[in-house]
């Protein structure tokens, strides 16, 4: 298991990078929130959203190996 695939952008696929910037726009608007004084009912529940998106992201990610093709080649 290549764990880059988790943090490195490079490695990460579509899925892992969206839910990867909705996190941290999700954190911004938080942070946001929390300095105006506003808060709004259920808003937690985004960050479940995001990570449920990126793990599903790393299992896709996981179980596609284009490296997989270059160590069959038995000619």
């Amino acid at each position: 298991m290549k764990f880059t695939k988790i943090y490195d952008p490079r490695e990460m696929n579509s899925y892992q990078f969206v839910a990867a910037t909705g996190l941290v726009m999700t954190l911004v608007a938080n942070i946001i929130m929390l300095l105006i004084g506003k808060s709004m009912p259920n808003f937690e529940a985004l960050y479940l959203c995001w990570a449920v998106f990126f793990g599903l992201g790393t299992i896709v990610n996981f179980n596609s190996n284009p490296d997989d093709h270059d160590h069959h080649h038995h000619h």
